[in-house]
């Protein structure tokens, strides 16, 4: 194994970031997006927009890079993730932890650019995300770390804006939170067997049978939590009826969990690609058209 970074190793470091599935950039971008399009009440500026996208790729790699390492000792007993570069040898763990600060610095150059609030704020980003891969070895909840960690975009971005966190920004935010958490168990729903035997704690272990109904409240959670973002907002139609379209989703995603089917339940995690996508065109469509 290589001890330094290389560009020979390129495609190992491609599949240690998982910039070949890039659902979760999707899924962390949307609420960045939501966030940013409510604090500029339209349109944010190119220049901001631009960091905060560059600053969601960066960060959700480093993430996965700092994921697989503290899993390097059990991705190798689990069906999904045996073939991951750091089990398969393809990368060392050197590699791992020189690519995740190389990914972490570049972040960090980035909201240099911003404001002192922002800044900040970023000092706990980093924080969350360096955390959030140990903690399903000491919490039966590592998805709600999770779920803070994809949601500090939120308050960076009204910080980046507007210098301050209005109640919509943490409306925002817990509405963000509880749908991470309901996605991701369904995720780990995929690998709860294999995490049994590791030893691996996840929300989809400590639901158990009551999982179904787990993801459920937190889905209707969420929907509430978006209803009061959008009457704190002044919201029109186009973001209620984005509501709407986001509950007909969790129904369905709720019908094809019906059975606990691994690769069920791993469609309808991708699927919330199209929550976050409908909440965000909802916002725009308002503020572009109606409000």
């Amino acid at each position: 194994m290589q001890n330094r970074l290389s560009f020979s190793n390129l495609d190992a470091y491609i599949k240690l970031t998982r910039l070949d599935k890039p659902i979760g950039i999707y899924l962390l971008l949307w609420p960045t997006l939501w966030a940013l399009i409510i604090a500029a009440e339209g349109v944010p500026a190119l220049s901001i927009t631009a960091i905060f996208v560059a600053g969601v790729i960066l960060m959700r790699s480093a993430g996965c890079v700092i994921n697989d390492y503290a899993d390097r000792k059990v991705d190798g007993a689990v069906e999904r993730t045996k073939a991951r570069p750091l089990v398969s040898g393809q990368a060392s763990e050197k590699e791992a932890l020189q690519l995740f600060g190389v990914l972490v610095g570049l972040s960090f150059l980035l909201v240099l650019m911003l404001n002192p609030m922002t800044i900040a704020l970023s000092v706990v980003a980093v924080a969350l995300a360096a955390c959030y891969p140990f903690m399903k070895r000491y919490t039966n909840m590592p998805q709600a770390v999770l779920g803070a960690a994809f949601g500090w975009a939120i308050p960076m971005a009204f910080a980046a804006i507007n210098e301050s966190l209005p109640l919509a920004c943490w409306l925002l935010f817990f509405a963000n939170l509880c749908w991470t958490i309901a996605y991701d168990t369904m995720y780990a729903m995929v690998d709860r067997d294999d995490d049994l035997k590791v030893g691996v704690k996840s929300s989809a272990i400590l639901f158990g049978r009551y999982d179904k109904i787990s993801i459920g409240v937190l889905q209707v959670t969420t929907l509430i939590l978006m209803w009061a973002v959008a009457m704190q907002i002044g919201a029109g139609w186009p973001v209620f009826l984005a509501i709407i379209i986001c509950a007909g989703l969790f129904a369905q995603q709720q019908y094809n969990i019906r059975f606990r089917q691994r690769e069920a339940c791993f469609t309808s995690f991708l699927d919330n690609h199209y929550v976050g996508l409908a909440f965000a065109v909802g916002l725009l469509t308002d503020y572009l058209l109606v409000s």
